[in-house]
């Protein structure tokens, strides 16, 4: 969480959750780092505890900033449409493949810890696999 996305999401979010407040805002982006940190050179089942950890506390905060403000809703989707559908990795050996619909990103030594997600519009179809995949359509 060291590029340039990172950089921009965490600002978008500090705004978000500072509300126009420049020292609200500073504790945003303060927290943000130390989840940064928290996941940091993490891998395998450490770094998914990790995750899981952080990924509870960001929701209740972003839970309490809706119900505080629901007005915040619109901006909220806005950053998640800009910064939800990439993928990003950190770390040794990493990998990061990201588009529309679409991301996998490894962020364990040796491409362990994958993650893969894709989305199928209308009648698309996906396939993926960790390894070798043979397709026979017919």
């Amino acid at each position: 969480m060291t590029t340039d996305a990172w950089t921009s999401a965490k600002q978008g979010f500090a705004r978000l959750l500072g509300r126009g407040q420049p020292e609200r805002q500073g504790v945003a982006v303060q927290r943000l780092e130390r989840s940064r940190q928290e996941l940091a050179g993490r891998t395998g089942a450490e770094l998914e505890r990790a995750r899981a950890e952080q990924e509870t506390a960001w929701r209740l905060r972003l839970s309490d900033l809706l119900e505080d403000e629901p007005a915040a809703e619109a901006e909220l989707r806005a950053l998640v449409a800009t910064f939800g559908t990439s993928a990003s990795a950190s770390g040794q050996r990493s990998i990061a493949i990201g588009g529309d619909n679409s991301g996998i990103a490894s962020t364990g030594d040796n491409a362990t810890n994958v993650q893969m997600r894709a989305e199928a519009l209308g009648s698309g179809r996906i396939y993926q696999a960790g390894r070798d995949q043979t397709i026979h359509e017919r």
